[in-house]
């Protein structure tokens, strides 16, 4: 005995509601909900301005087209401008009686629709619209401070280091990366060409490089590589300085070498002076196949050494090796006998704020 069906569910109605779904999502796709909402609110704010113009002035319409520059994406964003405009349009052509202020309200709502469009038209190329862009940037920067975080060291070491960039600005030309792998420390300190905002680009590259080759190559031959690196960018203003320290931290044994950077400076606990390591090499990024001499020696219990970039020692009025005398004479005064919170009084006593600085500090205890 076969049972009978009831009677077939009509499909047209959805396959119409799949087909308007699918054609929505094309026409307005997710990523575009806050165009949405916002051109809901642009709606109810010309409803007002319509009913009740002596109530809602013309120019609250600018609220919409100033939250949708901050959160509505690139390519929306120009067509939400000039929805925006046409209301203007619209809304001016319904008032009887056209008055001088008005004309001025539209003027100011047609000149700031035209700055958020070349303001998008900026962000078109980098895909991100509106407060993702400085998120992003954020990030990065995060990124780069993290390189320089202080690895654990075992009893009887301590690492401290301080940035300063050109003007205040959160992005800098100075980065520092710290790899520790067994007993080896390895830390460098780059000066990338330019300041701020203008070096702070090429430092995001850099210091993701230079952190995956510190860890992964021998001492020997990390300066090598990052000179290699630097070189394959061809960019205009393609060099950089750095000064790379390797050092044992079971036998205090380190090994030193600079490119094109200020030397570093080891103080000896027993005469309680400063000497200097001189060691030359070329900056990074100009010379292909050259050698980077190195310097040895021993930090033992007390010794301190430290590695500086030249914003710290180099004015246009003065000479770098008058400014490593001066910088020298300081940390005799300042690092006497307490080393924690040195390189912080350091940087904050030498150098300049119009240029990129760092400076860090490693003390045998």
């Amino acid at each position: 005995m076969t049972a009978a069906r009831g009677p077939a569910r009509p499909v047209a109605p959805t396959r119409l509601r799949r087909t308007w779904s699918a054609t929505l999502r094309r026409i307005l796709p997710p990523e575009s909900r806050d165009a949405r909402l916002l051109g809901v609110l642009a709606l109810a704010m010309f409803t007002l301005i319509i009913i009740w113009p002596e109530m809602a002035p013309l120019s609250m319409l600018v609220l919409p087209m100033l939250l949708g520059s901050l959160v509505i994406g690139p390519r929306q964003l120009p067509w939400f401008i000039v929805f925006m405009l046409l209301l203007v349009v619209i809304a001016i052509s319904r008032q009887d009686d056209i008055e001088f202020p008005a004309v001025l309200e539209v003027l100011v709502l047609f000149v700031a629709g035209f700055i958020i469009l070349m303001t998008s038209f900026r962000r078109t190329r980098l895909g991100v619209g509106g407060t993702q862009g400085e998120s992003m940037l954020v990030d990065l920067r995060d990124r780069i401070q993290r390189q320089g975080g202080i690895p654990d060291l075992p009893d009887g070491w301590h690492l401290e280091w301080a940035l300063r960039s050109a003007g205040g600005t959160p992005f800098a030309g100075d980065f520092i990366v710290t790899v520790r792998t067994d007993d080896r420390l390895d830390v460098v300190v780059v000066d990338v060409s330019g300041k701020g905002e203008g070096a702070g680009t090429r430092a995001l590259l850099l210091s993701g490089a230079f952190g995956g080759l510190l860890g992964a190559l021998p001492p020997d031959e990390f300066l090598t590589a990052a000179n290699d690196f630097l070189l394959r960018q061809n960019w205009d203003e393609g060099f950089a300085t750095a000064v790379h320290l390797s050092v044992n931290v079971r036998t205090g044994e380190f090994a030193v070498r600079t490119a094109g950077h200020p030397p570093a400076a080891q103080r000896g606990a027993g005469s309680g002076r400063w000497v200097v390591h001189s060691t030359d090499g070329p900056a990074l990024g100009l010379i292909d196949g050259t050698d980077f001499p190195c310097k040895r020696g021993t930090l033992r219990r007390g010794d301190a050494i430290m590695l500086y970039t030249d914003g710290l020692v180099e004015t246009p009025s003065r000479d770098i090796v008058l400014g490593i005398d001066r910088m020298l004479g300081q940390a005799e005064q300042l690092l006497r006998g307490q080393f924690e919170g040195g390189a912080k009084r350091m940087i904050d006593a030498l150098g300049s704020p119009h240029d990129d600085r760092a400076l860090l500090l490693l003390h045998r205890v």
